[in-house]
């Protein structure tokens, strides 16, 4: 389990104190927004990605991205971590702008992109202690995260390992342990799944499901419609920069009177015609 905060400022505790949150009994009765993208735009050598997205993300849910290549998804994550500045529109994270000061907002984030970028010289120990300590981590505190992701991650026979040659399920574990080692409010995943094998992709999926549990708020991003069915509180359907379906994935099947939620995202990114076409083209 994690450890509890102690008087000082701890693992817990936001370094940034104008991000911090007022404190609430029970997260888990909370569900206002937490992250508001507002009518975000951006464009990458005058081909315009995001058209004035907009979607809200409750507290201490689990909401999904959906959309095909190029619909825009990875922009609007890196966009929403502060990794990339919209040209219009902005994104609150707890109401604060997170444009206006990216290294607080990444505070309260835990990111694990499309891109792993381990550190392959370093064990993981020394990796996840060198973020640790960035996140202002330090002592007894230090040592407690570590400990608790190393347990929750089930990384003891990786510990003492440089990172190099790891399996993609080994590099997914220790990402996903960086994105922890502060336990932060909020998890945001880019295709976390991707390219893992079927127990690392349960052992993602477990985790997924336990923080949750205990309050996270999750954004994913993903074309695994199983894991979305399976994870998801909340889905998002994008579709040329915009978002064409807002819901969970029982909503969504409802609305689009499908069977399914593989049918009911075709109908939606890509139109009634096209899920036609997928359900003539079907053997029988």
């Amino acid at each position: 389990m994690w450890p509890a905060s102690s008087g000082r400022r701890s693992w817990s505790t936001p370094t940034v104190r104008r991000w911090e949150e007022k404190p609430v009994q029970n997260r888990q009765q909370r569900r206002w927004p937490v992250i508001e993208v507002q009518s975000i735009d951006k464009s990458f050598a005058g081909q315009r990605v995001l058209r004035e997205l907009g979607f809200e993300i409750p507290d201490g849910r689990i909401t999904a991205l959906l959309g095909a290549n190029g619909a825009g998804k990875t922009t609007c994550l890196r966009i929403v971590t502060g990794l990339l500045r919209a040209d219009a529109g902005r994104v609150l994270l707890g109401g604060r702008d997170v444009a206006a000061d990216p290294l607080a907002a990444r505070r309260q984030l835990g990111v694990v992109g499309d891109r792993e970028g381990l550190y392959e010289r370093l064990t993981v120990e020394e990796y996840l202690t060198l973020f640790a300590r960035m996140q202002g981590l330090a002592g007894a505190a230090l040592r407690q995260s570590l400990d608790a992701v190393r347990e929750e991650l089930e990384l003891g026979e990786l510990w003492k390992r440089r990172t190099r040659g790891f399996s993609q399920g080994e590099r997914m574990k220790v990402s996903l342990a960086r994105a922890l080692v502060h336990r932060p409010q909020h998890l945001i995943l880019d295709e976390p799944t991707r390219g893992l094998d079927v127990l690392a992709a349960r052992l993602l999926r477990r985790t997924l499901l336990r923080l949750r549990a205990e309050g996270t708020t999750i954004l994913f991003s993903s074309h695994v419609m199983s894991e979305v069915a399976e994870l998801s509180d909340c889905v998002l359907v994008m579709a040329d920069g915009r978002i064409v379906g807002n819901g969970s994935p029982a909503e969504l099947m409802e609305n689009t009177g499908s069977d399914n939620l593989e049918d009911s995202f075709v109908a939606l990114a890509y139109g009634s015609a096209a899920r036609s076409e997928c359900i003539e083209g079907t053997p029988a």
